[in-house]
């Protein structure tokens, strides 16, 4: 049996970090307000010349680099993002060609915050087939540009940035083999009213802005998470009482907070960086995974669990031995 096993994590962030004090400059908001609702202390934010494909390659240069492999040895690129540089092609061939990459398969996949799980599933589900065999998996956004900046509640929850990790398939060794163990996804199109952007090439023909009913979407995120890191926990064979790293969507403290409880996991045990990068969307889940296993907490052999919840709505987990 052949499982995608983690090889390497890497991160990329725009060089502009904007706190919730200088945000308070042009909107009408104050740090204290945002972080009783949010726990966001501070977001990244791109400038002109940083696009979603130039974050996605540096963060893309950091995994390869753990990884211990050359570029070329990349066949698959996936890229989760909601905010691509073009209508088309692919950001993912962007990215391919600033790795100078000759020739792999490379697309994005579009399911907002969920996407770097989405894109999780389907690299895992290639590289198990044996036709290719070492993945880029990447999310990457600059959210800050389907942002308005007029509308106080949603702004100041977004970030920009972009995580990767490198998968690469290997035949399952001894009875606990690293890798992937499970992953799971749905979705539910009868909630587009309550999180999504109001515009589109084939509606409006324009980018259109990011517009949100917070508390709908605060009460389906924490019953659909608990719920489907149950649902990937069980596929694995594992309870709650075997995960030692949780890295989850950093949409808001409180969801991060609510959603361990009703798992009955301790606050401990949640790897936390919504405050220092706040909600980037399909790039925070690798984000948070690359801070955590840089800074020593996610060991060999540790059982890590993958979440997020997104605009369609979309949600996902997987569970990985590290």
């Amino acid at each position: 049996m052949i499982r995608s096993v983690v090889t390497g994590t890497g991160s990329a962030l725009p060089a502009q970090r904007v706190s919730n004090a200088e945000l308070a400059e042009r909107v009408d908001t104050s740090d204290e307000w945002i972080v009783e609702r949010t726990g966001i202390r501070f977001r990244h934010i791109a400038a002109a010349h940083e696009t979603t494909a130039t974050l996605a390659a540096d963060a893309a240069r950091a995994a390869i680099a753990a990884a211990g492999i050359e570029a070329q040895a990349i066949d698959l690129i996936v890229l989760a993002t909601a905010t691509p540089d073009q209508t088309f092609p692919a950001t993912a061939t962007k990215v391919q060609a600033m790795l100078g990459i000759d020739d792999c398969v490379a697309f994005d996949v579009a399911a907002v915050c969920s996407g770097f799980l989405y894109a999780v599933q389907v690299a895992d589900a290639m590289l198990r087939t044996g036709v290719h065999h070492r993945a880029l998996v990447i999310g990457a956004e600059t959210f800050s540009r389907l942002l308005d900046w007029e509308d106080r509640t949603t702004c100041v929850l977004f970030g920009d940035g972009a995580g990767a990790i490198v998968l690469e398939g290997r035949e399952a060794e001894g009875d606990t083999p690293r890798g992937i163990l499970s992953t799971r996804l749905h979705a539910d199109g009868r909630h587009n009213g309550l999180l999504y952007v109001d515009g589109g090439p084939s509606t409006t023909g324009t980018v259109g802005k990011l517009r949100m009913k917070g508390k709908e979407v605060f009460r389906h995120a924490v019953v659909n998470l608990a719920s489907v890191m149950g649902e990937s926990l069980e596929l694995a064979g594992l309870t709650a009482d075997d995960v030692d790293w949780v890295v989850p969507h950093q949409a808001n403290a409180r969801i991060l907070d609510a959603t361990a409880r009703k798992l009955g996991l301790p606050p401990e045990k949640v790897v936390v960086t919504v405050d220092i990068h706040a909600n980037t969307s399909a790039a925070s889940v690798p984000l948070a995974l690359d801070v955590a296993t840089r800074d020593g907490r996610i060991q060999p052999g540790d059982i890590v669990v993958l979440e997020a919840m997104g605009g369609g709505f979309t949600w996902g987990a997987a569970v990985v031995r590290w």
